[in-house]
C-alpha cells in the first residue's frame, strides 16, 4: 500500500527539490568544523531558529538587556534548546509517543502565555485531536517519502490546524525541525530554515494558506517554498560552521 503522502512527492519540482535539500543538509554536516565541533554550531544555529521564529509570531529578535524577555521569543528560546544538536530525548519521545512530544512542545512554547491547565492540550473542537493523532501518524510512521516533504506537511497542517490556539507557529517550526532531526535529514540541527521563513515572511504566509486550502498549486507552492527554506538553511549553516573555524 503507497503512503498516503506518497502523491505529494510526484507534484513538480518536489521530488528534485527534495533531493537538493538533503546534499545540501549532507554538504553542511560534512564540513570539517561540524565533523566533531557540531554541539558549538548546533547551539548557534538552535538560537537563530528562535529568534526567527519569534519574529515570524509577531515576538521580539532579541532578549532584553534588563527586565523580563518576550514570552514569545522565551518560548521559541525553550523550544530550540529542546531541539538543540538533535537532543535524544525529545526525539526518542517524537519516535514513540509523538502526541506526547507535541504537546511537550506546546508547553515550552506557550509557558509564559497562558494558564498551566491548557499548556499541552489542544482545543476542545472534536476533530483537532483525530486530526493530530492522523497526522502524527503519517509523519512518523515507515515512509519512503522525502523527509524535507514530511516535515513540510508537518508544518503546514499545523499551521493550518493551529491546535493549540497559542503558539502554533512556534510549535509548527518546532516540528518541522524535529523531523528533520529524527528522520536523520539533518540530524544535528544544523539547518536554520527559519531565517528564511523570517525574511521571507508574506511568501510564507501565503504559501501556508495555499497549503490549507489543499489544492495541487497551493500544496506545490508550499513543498517548493519549504525546500527552498530548508537550502537556504543549510547555507547558512555552513556559514556559521565557516565562522567557527
Amino acid at each position: 500500500m503507497s503512503h498516503p503522502l506518497a502523491p505529494l512527492a510526484e507534484l513538480p519540482g518536489v521530488a528534485s527539490a527534495s533531493e537538493d535539500v538533503r546534499e545540501a543538509l549532507g554538504k553542511a554536516h560534512r564540513h570539517r568544523t561540524n565533523l566533531r565541533g557540531w554541539p558549538t554550531t548546533a547551539a548557534e544555529a538552535a538560537l537563530r531558529a528562535a529568534r526567527a521564529s519569534s519574529v515570524l509570531d509577531g515576538g521580539a529578535l532579541q532578549l532584553p538587556q534588563t527586565g523580563e524577555p518576550d514570552p514569545l521569543l522565551a518560548g521559541a528560546i525553550r523550544v530550540s534548546e529542546a531541539l538543540e544538536g538533535g537532543a535524544t530525548t525529545l526525539v526518542g519521545v517524537w519516535q514513540k509517543a509523538p502526541m506526547q512530544a507535541l504537546a511537550r512542545l506546546h508547553m515550552l512554547a506557550a509557558a509564559d502565555l497562558v494558564d498551566d491547565d491548557r499548556l499541552g492540550r489542544p482545543r476542545a473542537e472534536t476533530d483537532i485531536g483525530r486530526r493530530l493523532e492522523l497526522l502524527v501518524d503519517v509523519v512518523t510512521g515507515k515512509s519512503d517519502v522525502p523527509a524535507a516533504v514530511l516535515a513540510a506537511v508537518a508544518h503546514g497542517e499545523l499551521l493550518t490546524l493551529a491546535p493549540f490556539g497559542t503558539a502554533d507557529g512556534l510549535v509548527a517550526r518546532g516540528v518541522s525541525r524535529l523531523v528533520t532531526i529524527a528522520s536523520g535529514l539533518d540530524p544535528h540541527g544544523l539547518g536554520v530554515p527559519e531565517a528564511y521563513w523570517m525574511r521571507h515572511s508574506v511568501d510564507y504566509r501565503t504559501a501556508a494558506r495555499g497549503f490549507g486550502s489543499g489544492t495541487p498549486d497551493g500544496l506545490t507552492a508550499w513543498l517548493m517554498l519549504s525546500c527552498d527554506a530548508l537550502r537556504a538553511g543549510a547555507r547558512e549553516a555552513l556559514s556559521i560552521a565557516e565562522a567557527a573555524s
